[in-house]
């Protein structure tokens, strides 16, 4: 298994343990959550239940369709249920006479996708509470593994994580499931004997970002840009709409997180909530703020203040790879199956390289920081802007990635896309002397200011390339 060798250890830990365990597992869509799951309990399990999307189930059908799939997988795990499901507390009865006729050591059970099976006025929280409490730890041969899983990461953390009713602080272990880094992808190629440098992976990345599930649709023996073609824009390519299922497997009332989404991919930098009610025609209530926060728990967006300022100040930043790929050469565009190949070095492509290479870096810190040298330094991870103003002399400045040290420096990075090592001319020097000018006269920083070029293949040595600092290549966001 690439990448969760942690998790799977600890997972399978937990049949040593003499005590009722209950974990929770989440992470966005496709991240391999269920795979983890399977892989570490070798696929056995006393029950296993997958709760199914309500999208395609109309409003006053849901509770019962899911009840009635419950009920499926209790026959299937040996139990006699005469009668139809009528609420959770039954259908956790019937959970509990297979564990009884279970004559396994540990009785592993695993409820994935429960975040579905919670349905408007259900009663499967408190069914749940229920079980776990009043019997399932309660009883004498303390032998119960409960794995409950989700993709739904925002319900996972309010409804199980966090729980405030009776579910409180009772998970003994949880497991966030990130995305792979650019090391795992790596690894994972090689697991597979697909053959790509570490350019073509790091392009890739910048496409697909590190969701298993995506890289998996890669084939053998294709260059990037065919498995590109066939993955995104063939007749039935398989990501073709995978941008309306991600949101409506997560969400029941998809659209406004989908208007949310789409007025960021529109602003790179990231926009203010105010601009985003603006743009969107959302109100700006509690519920847009439990919106944003759902889209930044599920990995979509993120929202960050900018260095010196406040927190009414933040920005938020589309940052899912997929996503800003699809509205860049997807929405509401026609295109050939031969579109990747006969678009390479196109001037759209070049300036959609440069985003995503950011968003790459971004994704990447620990590398960068390790890279430094800093890895053990405190830090702080930042960005800043400021307007021009010419009574106080600004030029107007955007710096993507600041990295505020601990032991009195910043490294004021400058993250660059090059097909080849990159070239510093007078334009650069200027734009970064000008950075640091403004930064400096605004924020009136004692540190010590480290022009830090962040770049795929380093830099051709000349007379603007004196005054770089530190320079980091892909080669560096490889590290493990």
């Amino acid at each position: 298994m690439v990448g969760r060798t942690a998790e799977k250890e600890w997972l399978r830990s937990l049949l040593q343990e003499e005590e009722p365990q209950f974990v929770a597992v989440f992470g966005r869509r496709r991240i391999g959550k269920t795979y983890l799951v399977r892989e570490s309990f070798d696929h056995t399990f006393t029950f296993q239940h997958t709760g199914i999307s309500n999208n395609n189930i109309e409003p006053g059908k849901r509770k019962q369709t899911q009840l009635d799939k419950f009920a499926e997988s209790l026959k299937e795990a040996g139990c006699k249920c005469e009668n139809k499901l009528s609420s959770w507390n039954e259908a956790f009865n019937g959970l509990k006479e297979v564990i009884k006729r279970s004559d396994e050591k540990k009785k592993v059970i695993f409820l994935d996708e429960l975040s579905w099976m919670h349905t408007k006025d259900s009663d499967l929280i408190s069914a749940l509470e229920s079980f776990w409490n009043g019997w399932a730890t309660a009883r004498k041969e303390k032998d119960i593994i409960m794995v409950v899983c989700a993709s739904a990461t925002y319900w996972m953390t309010d409804n199980i994580v966090n729980a405030k009713g009776g579910l409180h602080n009772r998970l003994t272990g949880q497991i966030h499931l990130k995305p792979f880094t650019l090391a795992e992808c790596e690894e994972y190629l090689q697991s597979r004997k697909i053959i790509m440098n570490r350019h073509q992976i790091l392009q890739c990345y910048m496409i697909l970002g590190g969701v298993p599930y995506y890289w998996s649709l890669l084939k053998k023996g294709k260059s990037l840009p065919q498995n590109v073609d066939e993955m995104f824009f063939k007749d039935g390519a398989p990501l073709r709409n995978e941008y309306d299922n991600l949101y409506k497997a997560l969400f029941n009332k998809p659209d406004q997180y989908i208007r949310i989404v789409e007025a960021l991919s529109t602003a790179n930098k990231g926009i203010t909530r105010e601009e985003i009610i603006q743009k969107t025609g959302i109100a700006g209530s509690g519920d847009l703020t439990k919106k944003l926060k759902e889209l930044e728990n599920c990995g979509f967006i993120r929202r960050y203040i900018p260095y010196g300022y406040k927190t009414r100040e933040s920005l938020y930043q589309l940052i899912d790879n997929y996503t800003l790929f699809y509205y860049r050469f997807i929405a509401d565009k026609s295109f050939d199956e031969n579109y990747w190949k006969n678009q390479i070095n196109s001037p759209k492509i070049n300036a959609w390289s440069g985003i995503a290479f950011e968003r790459v870096c971004l994704e990447h810190i620990p590398q960068i920081k390790k890279a430094l040298g800093i890895a053990g330094v405190y830090s702080e991870v930042n960005t800043w802007s400021c307007i021009s103003d010419k009574d106080l002399g600004l030029f107007g400045s955007q710096i993507d990635l600041l990295i505020a040290r601990r032991d009195q420096v910043i490294n004021l990075c400058e993250m660059k896309y090059s097909e080849s090592e990159y070239t510093a001319d007078a334009a650069f020097d200027r734009a970064q002397r000008r950075k640091i000018s403004d930064f400096m006269k605004k924020t009136k920083s004692k540190f010590s200011i480290h022009l830090t070029l962040i770049t795929t293949y380093g830099i051709e040595e000349n007379a603007y390339s004196g005054e770089i600092q530190s320079i980091i290549t892909s080669e560096d966001l490889f590290e493990k």
